[in-house]
Order: structure tokens, then sequence, then C-alpha cells
């Protein structure tokens, strides 16, 4: 008799060569809309799956969980946070959780510095110019950015996209500073020539530009509250590559609407795919720099998730312990 294969319902389109590798180890279900699931259509899912490969677009809640059939015994997260699934309710119905760390670093770093640029040196406006056919000509005086060489780069989460953050950085002749829940080891500040902040709120209030770095778990949530963000100067520019939920963003809003910060790059935002029509109308006068969550988006980036995605679940089934596996005492 010939063994069943276990069941693995994938909820986004992936790359085509991860598909088809999955499609090979697993009885697998593909999305071949590439539409979200609903609630119902991941419900009925995890009611019939032995593992789901849900995305960061995917909410698996408490009430999901409790409402999953007795075969799932695993969720391998495409993507590097797991701020979308509800893990120690998996974790308390016997279900383990998995994500892709490390595969998204240099991507998402590249991304940083990209915005980090686009808002200093004004590029979004600028390439929009010439296709609007309105440039007359160069002027000493017209679309003049600021310098970044020089400035004081305050990095929020001093992990591994942070410290490729910093490396760009210090190669562009920023000075790098920090805040992390742990300081990181001191051959790791000497690399990068950083120094170490204690407190947020003193790192902010000295910094030229800002970047958020760190994960969005329970306690990063508006860790950029309204009191936090009017600690920054009127010059400091603002970037976000992490999570939305990270940043208070009626508040920053309202500190780009009154000049208060001299700009923003947002790569996420805090209620994705919804944007508020505030922060659209700010990109387009100018103020601030909106990308649609691209910072992990290359195809190499895409095929490596893919592919720890593929690591994680074949070491489950193999009865071995996933090399990604995610514990609540992790996050």
């Amino acid at each position: 008799m010939v063994r069943k294969r276990p069941l693995v319902v994938v909820t986004r389109k992936l790359p085509e060569v991860v598909e088809t590798r999955m499609c090979e180890l697993f009885d697998t279900r593909l999305n071949e809309t590439d539409a979200p699931m609903s609630g119902v259509d991941l419900a009925e899912a995890m009611s019939s799956a032995d593992v789901l490969v849900p995305t960061v677009t995917d909410r698996i809640d408490r009430k999901l969980i409790e409402g999953a059939g007795e075969r799932l015994k695993l969720i391998a997260n495409f993507g590097n946070g797991v701020d979308n699934i509800d893990v120690a309710a998996a974790i308390e119905r016997g279900i383990t959780v998995t994500n892709t760390p490390g595969v998204l670093t240099e991507d998402t770093a590249d991304m940083t510095m990209a915005l980090i640029l686009s808002v200093a040196r004004r590029i979004v406006e600028g390439a929009s110019v010439i296709p609007s056919g309105e440039w007359g000509g160069w002027s000493p005086t017209w679309m003049l950015g600021s310098r970044i060489t020089g400035k004081r780069l305050g990095i929020i989460g001093m992990g591994r996209i942070g410290q490729a953050v910093a490396r760009r950085a210090k190669a562009f002749g920023l000075s790098i500073h920090y805040h992390n829940r742990r300081r990181v080891a001191a051959s790791i500040e000497e690399q990068l020539e950083a120094t170490y902040w204690e407190s947020l709120d003193q790192m902010l209030a000295r910094m030229d530009i800002v970047s958020v770095n760190c994960p969005h778990t329970p306690g990063t949530y508006h860790l950029l509250s309204a009191r936090r963000l009017k600690l920054m100067r009127p010059t400091t520019i603002l970037v976000n590559t992490a999570r939305g939920e990270i940043i208070d963003t009626a508040a920053l809003v309202q500190m780009l609407e009154r000049n208060e910060l001299a700009g923003a790059g947002l790569d996420v935002f805090e209620h994705e795919p919804a944007v508020p029509t505030k922060l659209v109308r700010l990109a387009k006068a100018g103020k601030v720099t909106l990308l649609p969550h691209m910072g992990s988006a290359t195809q190499e980036g895409r095929i490596d998730m893919g592919e720890k995605v593929i690591v994680n679940v074949k070491a489950f089934l193999d009865g071995h312990r996933p090399p990604d596996r995610v514990l609540p005492s992790m996050l």
C-alpha cells in the first residue's frame, strides 16, 4: 500500500521553483490566483492540512488555531516575522511554528539605505519631474536635499538587519548609533564604530536620521509613540522597513503636516494594505516617500525564503526538530 503523502496548503503564490519542489516532496495545494485567503478559506485549509504555509498577510489568530483540524501539526510561515501568528495559541494546541530568518537581511538593509537616500536627496520628487514635462533646466537653488555624510544615524533594533544597515551606513560616512533590547558584543560595536544608547529617548533627541529595524512584538507596538516622536528634531528623517505597528501613524502624520520632521520613508504600514489618505497626500506633496512593502522583494530573497520553508517542513515531517522553530521566549 502506497503511504499517503502529507497535505501542505500554501496560502499565496510562491516562486515557481519553490512551488515545483514542494509538489515533488509533498501533496501540495497551491493558491494559483495569489488572492489572500479569507478567514473562512483559512479555517477550511487548517481543518484539512497537515502543514499550513502562510505569509505575513495571513492573520492566524487564536480562534483559527483553536478551530484547526487534528491533522495540523506545523505552521511554516513564509516570512521572517511571526506577528501574524498567535504562537502561544499554536503551541498550546501542539502545533509547531517556524519562520524564515536571515534570508532577507541584505535585501531589507538595501531598501533601508535606498529610503534614507530617497528622502534626504528627494529622489522620488526628482524622478517625477521629467516625465511630467515640468523641468525647466538646472538651477542652483532648486530641488535641494540634504547631505547624509557626517550625519548621525540612530538604529532601533541592532539584530541582523540593523547591523547590515549599519555596515552600509558606515560606508556612506554616517555616524552609527543604536538602541537595542540588549547591547551587542563589544567586537561588533568596534567593527561598526557604533555608539550604544540604553535610553531610546536620549538617542532619538540627538539623531539626524532614525531607522526602525526591530521586530513587531507586544513590547514594540507604538514604540515610537506620539511622545517619543516629538523628541526628534525638525531636521530629522525617519525610515521604517520593519513593521508599521511600531510607529504611531496618526502622530507621525501630524508631525509631518506641521513640518516637525524633515521627512519620512515608509515601506510598511499599520493596517496594510490600507494607507491613510493623509499619508498619501503628504507623499504627493513630497514630504514622505511611500513604498508598497518592497523591502524583501528580490527574486533571490523569495526563493531563499521558499527553500527555508521546505527545509523546515521536510525536517518536521521526517521526525526532526525544524531548524527555524519559533518559541514564545524568542518573541
